[in-house]
């Protein structure tokens, strides 16, 4: 496995388990200290799902409830998400489903906790979880959801906007794609553009779908 350090040098290669499997990354990825989110989050989120899914769904970091909660997709964006794959006819209950930043930045707005976009160097001092998560389930299907994910397993250069629902060549996986995070539906200015959005993305994931088949 290739290390992947911050500009900072603090990575989360320092706190992988001596052995690699998806349970014993969860319990080790509660005390990583690999960047400085740590200190604000409740807890590490993992992924969770099946140990060899064919398909892996990877979105930016969790949200709110996910951070309470410690599992992936369970705010409004995962619900979004669910929908979504139920159009598509793909089973979440089949997917392994994760982020690239396992704990949840976020900043004070009156008694909320808003999103905040994590930074570069966060994204990359947390890859190794992704990496090694990468190792053991092994998909034959990775999507990456939004730009955070895309851009960070991608290349900086990836635009989703552009090329969302295409499958394009690398090591990650034999068929990888992109497409617009769920969030986006839920940002949505009116109940048209909603619509425009979650028709973007279900028709993304069909496309997904016929590969899985």
């Amino acid at each position: 496995m290739v290390s992947r350090q911050s500009p900072s040098g603090a990575s989360a290669a320092d706190f992988l388990p001596a052995r690699i499997t998806l349970r014993s990354l969860a319990a080790a990825a509660q005390g990583c200290r690999g960047c400085d989110l740590w200190q604000n989050a409740t807890q590490a989120v993992f992924g969770e799902g099946l140990k060899r899914a064919r398909l892996m769904l990877v979105g930016e970091m969790p949200g709110n409830d996910e951070d309470r909660e410690g599992r992936p997709f369970v705010g409004p964006a995962g619900r979004v998400l669910d929908e979504a794959l139920d159009e598509a006819e793909i089973d979440r209950r089949d997917a392994y489903v994760t982020n690239v930043v396992k704990h949840f930045r976020w900043e004070p707005r009156g008694k909320r906790r808003l999103h905040k976009k994590p930074r570069a160097a966060q994204v990359a001092a947390c890859r190794p979880w992704f990496d090694a998560e990468l190792e053991v389930v092994q998909p034959r299907v990775l999507v990456c959801l939004g730009a955070t994910a895309a851009q960070a397993l991608l290349g900086p250069a990836f635009r989703v906007s552009r090329e969302h629902g295409r499958f394009v060549a690398s090591p990650l996986a034999p068929f990888v794609t992109a497409t617009q995070h769920p969030s986006a539906v839920l940002r949505a200015p009116d109940s048209a553009r909603r619509a425009a959005l979650m028709a973007t993305l279900v028709g993304d994931l069909r496309a997904v779908a016929k590969v899985l088949r």
